[in-house]
């Protein structure tokens, strides 16, 4: 039997605000412990720099989404006949409706940038690392679950290029062997988009990916309490050997309220700024945040000139389209070259290395069998699906990009440059040279994660300090 939690008394002539604190505390202590574990008792390392903020930027416009989404549901009808009407309703007629519709579609375009930022750090300094693997992958089921519910709520609209985007995207499931045509017609609900599909996408927008994103954000907050923040010299603050004062508390950590409460309040203060200054005065963002056929009403009957999906799942788009018949030989060799290498290279058992052959055969023959398109499905997703496996992937000593050898930097670089050509291509209509120069994009990518085992054990890395190093503002 739990142990009974005694009343804490206080004086009688304490203010109203102290008697109030303490009258909530004796009734709901377990808010009051959480917010000592997570907040004013919680040490983070106190040389956190600008990246920090991204985390609780994201977490901003959740909210923001959530309550903007509130009051759009309010005045939306999920009907195939009357989407685009409502939408136009609430632009129109709605008081400051036009407002809560572009915060939440400006939110939408928010949410992807600082999330991208926000993994981008996790990337620079490390963060996916032991004892952080589990951190990094509800991470990116996070970022699995923001895709899914941003395609889902793209549909809802019901303009041209919502419908046609669905329209292709749902399609694709049909490249599946076996059962492709019957996963894409139970997402649809239809032979093809249509009424169904929208409510279908609408109680999934508005409930059950929501609920799993809540789930799954607080899932990300806990296991990273649990085992502390990470900091950008990729050095841990607690443990054997580490200083503490004499209460136990890490020299090289400061208490994250007030700390660093404020350091995102500065955040959330230059973050909004710029937000509001998109949603006033560019809330379509040059067609990139809310393309310009999107305010033409859905027509099955005419199909727009170039289909393309919102920008940022342009550049997971443009791997989908550079799997072509000719890139699959491309992927071939790169197939028999990994095969090769583990097979004369790699100090593997016997056994292990006829497995490799055995498998190599294997999928080169189901990628001569099975057609282009469906690899372009797989190579979509495991762009995603590979995130999940970078704790294991990194092999470098060193934590943090700071104490790497320095052309890692560069290659860093690099990633980040192929990553925006292949967003820019994926809102570009299909040329030759734009599929040739995604398609080398595409290698890099994949190239860049999966011979990381490789690469990030190249050169010398630098002396990594016993403690965190920090200046004082």
């Amino acid at each position: 039997m739990a142990a009974y939690r005694e009343f804490k008394e206080i004086s009688p002539n304490a203010s109203a605000g102290a008697k109030l604190t303490n009258w909530l505390e004796n009734r709901f202590p377990t808010a009051f412990d959480a917010y000592k574990v997570h907040m004013s008792e919680y040490y983070a390392p106190k040389n956190f720099n600008f990246w920090y903020i991204f985390g609780s930027l994201a977490l901003l416009v959740l909210v923001i989404q959530i309550v903007t989404g509130i009051f759009l549901v309010m005045n939306y009808k999920p009907d195939a006949a009357k989407a685009f009407e409502s939408v136009e309703y609430i632009m129109r007629d709605v008081p400051w409706g036009w407002l809560i519709r572009y915060m939440h579609s400006t939110g939408a375009s928010a949410f992807f940038i600082v999330v991208y930022l926000h993994m981008f750090r996790g990337l620079l300094y490390g963060s996916y690392r032991k004892p952080r693997e589990l951190v990094w992958i509800f991470g990116c089921a996070i970022f699995l679950a923001l895709m899914a519910e941003a395609f889902m709520g793209y549909l809802l609209p019901w303009g041209q290029m919502s419908y046609w985007g669905a329209q292709v995207i749902v399609n694709l499931f049909s490249a599946i062997p076996f059962v492709g045509p019957d996963l894409a017609l139970l997402i649809r609900g239809d032979y093809v988009v249509g009424d169904a599909t929208l409510n279908r996408f609408f109680s999934f927008h508005v409930i059950a990916v929501p609920l799993v994103l809540l789930g799954l954000v607080v899932a990300h907050l806990l296991a990273l309490h649990d085992v502390g923040s990470n900091n950008p010299d990729g050095i841990e603050i607690k443990g054997p050997g580490k200083p503490v004062d004499d209460k136990g508390h890490p020299l090289d950590g400061v208490p994250f309220h007030p700390y660093y409460t404020v350091h995102d309040i500065f955040g959330v203060s230059i973050f909004l700024f710029i937000f509001s200054a998109v949603i006033f005065f560019a809330p379509e963002f040059g067609g990139y945040f809310l393309e310009y056929n999107n305010f033409i009403p859905a027509d099955p009957l005419k199909t727009p000139n170039h289909i393309a999906p919102v920008w940022y799942f342009t550049p997971f788009y443009s791997m989908l389209r550079a799997i072509t018949s000719e890139m699959m030989y491309a992927l071939i060799a790169c197939v028999v070259l990994g095969a090769g290498y583990g097979v004369l290279k790699a100090k593997l058992p016997g056994f292990i290395k006829g497995g490799i052959v055995v498998g190599a055969a294997v999928v080169i023959a189901l990628m001569l069998s099975i057609d282009a398109k469906f690899w372009g499905v797989v190579v979509m997703g495991g762009a995603v699906i590979i995130l999940f496996f970078l704790p294991w992937l990194d092999c470098s000593p060193a934590r943090s990009i700071r104490y790497r050898p320095g052309w890692h930097k560069w290659l860093y670089a690099i990633f980040v440059v192929w990553f925006v050509v292949l967003a820019y291509l994926g809102t570009q209509a299909p040329s030759p040279v734009g599929e040739r120069v995604s398609q080398v994009g595409t290698l890099f990518y994949f190239g860049f994660f999966l011979l990381m085992p490789w690469w990030t054990r190249l050169g010398t890395p630098k002396p990594v300090p016993d403690r965190v190093t920090f200046k004082s503002h």
